[in-house]
């Protein structure tokens, strides 16, 4: 993991007094609502339905065993005794007093860890896949180059106010786990035609109100311009994108309008002014930020030890977990473990100081002290040793934390919703749990298969419900909660934007809508075939005319 230097440290330490005086000034009321609403979004700090929601940084999902004891610390001292884990692998607490934020980033800072620049219009934190360097099948570890967004990035004062928030992911591996495609930057490390590793950069993806795929702006770059061709892009962006309608303000918007070629022709026009300039990476910086990534140090092991075997043979329970839960290492002898943070009854991505602390010791015992937060808010240890396997399934399973039902369909992503934001039409939270509790076997889960359900509570779409392969979009119809299905999604290699159903659903009817959906999955599935292949083999009207048939 990177290590903040002296200056790292002083400049949170500054900003953490800033901010304390800017906050003992707007509850003293010395500063309106308007002058401390620009101050607290960089400071990663929202008004939420019911109180202030403080999001922290994650830097590409990574944390040590320190940082998640500091995290337990302050659900506990601080919150209600729990997190939430996000989308964008941050989290979030939604319960903090206003007068104890600077306290709260205060003690972030002694572990590394701040808030800055996790809301507002600027660039936010750089996500990656959670695989990261462990993958088998990894064409370059993308950390490092997330580390260089990072400290390019962060109070970049050309880009502090931007006309809208800006998301950048890299991919690495050759199954995008990042959602790479959906967002403002989606950067893919590729090889070029001889060989060398380098740089595919799109533009333009996003959500919300407007889903867009991202178009690629530079199909090629060598390493030493990803810097050059990025400020590049948020140059073209931050002289013509609209700062007079929020709506109409991401760059998916203005390339939109632009056009792709016209759009990548006035890129090209600030590149040729930056290549080769103060802001090109040598060997040397891409040299001292990879050494903050390098190997941990691994054992000679063999695959597949009798100690995994064995039990693998003798306990059913275990067997499914792993087949489920474990993924194959880079490293022979290793595997990578996700932890599935998804129990009925629970809000997905929820994790309370307890299991905290208790991450915090699995990590130390099995994965070298460090774990990382997923996509799908969900936690990874991702250098655990085969043989060390059952024995790290017995301690998740002791405390309710070994739920096998990763990648199936009780596996949601979803947002806060109406309990907590003040900007959502409908709950999410209840809509999950229905869908839980309908779909609760193993046998049902296993029968169905691998598919993505994403739950967002309005059109801001930080459930990610468009590129769900079944999407859940919460919608107010005269002041009534109803949920709009979408079929199609996803936000892999072959990114697309699910399709509307048809009219909306009340909560109550959610749980059945499913099972009209999945009926008519398993009646025309062939072979193995997963939800989203048969879905995109059959077309959405099969679905629809299940959902809506009348009965007789």
């Amino acid at each position: 993991m990177y290590q903040y230097d002296k200056y790292d440290e002083q400049m949170l330490d500054d900003r953490i007094a800033q901010f304390r005086d800017q906050t003992k000034r707007y509850i003293a009321g010395k500063l309106s609502d308007a002058e401390f609403l620009p101050l607290r979004l960089q400071n990663g700090l929202y008004i939420q339905r019911l109180a202030p929601m403080l999001r922290v940084a994650i830097p590409y999902g990574m944390l040590s065993s320190q940082q998640l004891r500091k995290l337990s610390f302050i659900a506990n001292h601080f919150d209600k005794g729990y997190g939430h884990f996000t989308t964008r692998q941050n989290i979030q607490f939604n319960w903090p007093a206003l007068e104890d934020i600077p306290d709260i980033l205060e003690s972030l800072a002694e572990v590394q860890m701040h808030a800055i620049q996790t809301s507002g219009n600027c660039i936010r934190n750089t996500t990656t896949d959670q695989f990261a360097g462990a993958a088998q099948h990894e064409i370059e570890d993308s950390r490092p180059y997330c580390e260089i967004i990072r400290q390019w990035s962060s109070f970049h004062p050309e880009f502090a106010y931007l006309p809208r928030k800006f998301k950048i992911a890299v991919c690495g591996t050759e199954i995008d786990q990042a959602a790479t495609q959906v967002h403002d930057i989606g950067i893919y490390i590729v090889k070029g035609s001889d060989g060398e590793v380098g740089f595919r950069i799109l533009a333009g993806g996003g959500l919300g109100r407007t889903p867009i795929i991202g178009k690629v702006i530079f199909e090629y770059i060598e390493k030493k311009h990803l810097l050059t061709a990025l400020e590049a892009i948020l140059r073209v962006y931050n002289q013509l994108g609209r700062r007079d309608n929020k709506y109409k303000a991401r760059i998916k918007i203005l390339i939109k309008e632009t056009g792709l070629e016209k759009f990548k022709a006035l890129v090209d026009q600030e590149w040729d002014k930056l290549k080769d300039g103060a802001l090109t990476l040598t060997d040397k910086e891409i040299k001292r930020c990879s050494s903050y990534f390098i190997a941990p140090p691994y054992l000679a092991k063999e695959n597949n030890p009798t100690q995994l075997t064995k039990p693998l043979q003798q306990n059913a329970l275990f067997n499914s977990w792993y087949s489920q839960n474990v993924t194959n290492h880079k490293k022979i002898g290793y595997s990578i473990v996700t932890i599935a943070l998804k129990e009925t009854g629970v809000a997905p991505g929820d994790v309370t100081d307890r299991q905290l602390d208790y991450l915090a010791d699995l990590a130390d015992e099995f994965s070298f002290g460090e774990a990382r937060v997923t996509h799908h808010q969900n936690i990874v240890l991702a250098d655990v040793e085969q043989e060390q396997l059952y024995n790290l399934w017995n301690k998740l399973n002791k405390k309710s934390m070994a739920s096998m039902n990763l990648n199936l369909l009780t596996d949601i992503i979803c947002c806060p919703g109406g309990d907590f934001c003040a900007l959502a039409n409908a709950k999410s939270i209840p809509i999950a749990e229905s869908i839980q509790r309908r779909f609760n076997t193993e046998e049902i889960l296993k029968e169905i298969g691998e598919v993505r359900i994403n739950i967002s509570g309005c059109m801001n779409a930080c459930g990610h419900h468009h590129v769900a392969n079944i999407g859940i979009l919460g919608v107010d119809k005269k002041g009534q909660e109803f949920f709009q299905i979408s079929l199609g999604g996803s936000s892999k290699n072959n990114a697309s934007l699910g399709k509307i159903l048809g009219p909306a659903f009340s909560r109550r009817e959610i749980p059945t809508v499913m099972e009209k959906i999945f009926d008519v999955y398993l009646d025309n599935r062939v072979d193995s075939e997963e939800f989203i292949d048969t879905y995109n083999r059959l077309g959405i009207e099969p679905f629809k005319n299940s959902v809506y048939a009348k009965s007789n």
